[in-house]
């Protein structure tokens, strides 16, 4: 009997629609011979499967136990792959829901999810795990700060960023004192924390990572040149960047990225696919920007790119992620 294969898309941030871009990608590659596959899309006020049916409404999911009922049955979840980029799908709170019922899920678990959520406590995690990090300050909502204190201990440029979410939302790039004030206003707006990071030259890499049985498997450096400052939204999702895989860097940075990627995939007790995202500076060291438990797997997103470069197929790949993870429960 073929198991039934959730795809929860959606979410409660700005990330909404790269969340439902992911899931439709998502869709393609997982196998209709072997899974019925559900997409679920996920509003704070709505949980709902989409049917694709026309003329038939979408079906509401019953939260109790994540099941949903269609032409007079009901439909049990077997497998729930997040693709949610943000609260409720990265941070732990959905994956805390899954474990309560039972229901194995793709993604690291709650703890993880929660501190890999959380990008400036996992960096000084993994700083203590003798991971090379970028200098960084940490601001909640309400205190005050001073931008001459900023420049003095981080100096300039450098970047402003929520320190909860992805896909480059609320991130800028300060070269001037006078732009801090409005830097932060922005970040704000997509979190209560703040990070203010220095500015580290060199060349941006990322790493795509997965467990396979026992084995954990890194997959091929992709190099990312933006059009624009950095690797915006734009560069992310409208195409305004090179990505290079694999990425034209010596054998032994390859390596070395390679090695700290399945390294901190197993320091933080992954699952799943991750991604992680690099500046190797001139003497080939590998400075972490952050981890990503909830990798973009839109048409222009970097683990479909790794894959092919592998010469695998995300068919495959997602097949054995599913029923590692299954046959652990």
């Amino acid at each position: 009997m073929k198991k039934n294969i959730a795809i929860i898309a959606g979410g409660y941030s700005s990330e909404f629609e790269v969340s439902l871009r992911s899931a439709e990608n998502l869709y393609s590659f997982l196998d209709k011979e072997r899974y019925n596959v559900h997409k679920v899309i996920l509003t704070k006020d709505n949980w709902y499967v989409v049917t694709d049916r026309q003329g038939i409404e979408n079906i509401p999911i019953d939260k109790n136990n994540f099941s949903f009922t269609q032409d007079n049955k009901v439909v049990k979840i077997d497998f729930a792959y997040i693709t949610i980029h943000g609260s409720p799908g990265e941070d732990g709170l959905l994956q805390g829901y899954f474990d309560m019922l039972d229901i194995p899920y793709s993604t690291c678990g709650v703890l993880t999810s929660a501190l890999t959520f959380d990008k400036y406590t996992c960096n000084q995690f993994l700083k203590g795990q003798g991971i090379t990090i970028s200098d960084s300050m940490l601001f909640r909502r309400g205190q005050t700060f001073s931008s001459d204190e900023i420049v003095k201990t981080l100096g300039l440029p450098v970047f402003v960023k929520p320190n909860a979410g992805g896909s480059s939302f609320g991130i800028t790039k300060v070269v001037l004192e006078s732009q801090m004030q409005e830097a932060v206003d922005k970040a704000f707006d997509e979190s209560d924390e703040v990070v203010i990071e220095r500015f580290i030259s060199g060349t941006e890499l990322t790493c795509g990572c997965y467990q396979s049985g026992d084995r954990i498997i890194a997959l091929p450096v992709t190099e990312v040149i933006p059009e624009n400052e950095f690797f915006d939204y734009g560069a992310k999702y409208n195409g305004e960047v090179q990505e290079i895989t694999p990425a034209r860097i010596s054998d032994e940075l390859t390596e070395k990225i390679r090695c700290q990627t399945a390294k901190i995939y197993e320091l933080i007790r992954a699952q799943g696919i991750i991604r992680i995202d690099y500046i190797a500076t001139a003497d080939e060291t590998p400075v972490l920007l952050e981890v990503n438990t909830t990798p973009g797997m839109t048409a222009t997103s970097f683990i479909p790119q790794q894959v092919r470069a592998a010469g695998m197929k995300m068919e495959d790949i997602l097949t054995d992620i599913i029923e590692n993870i299954i046959n652990k429960y």
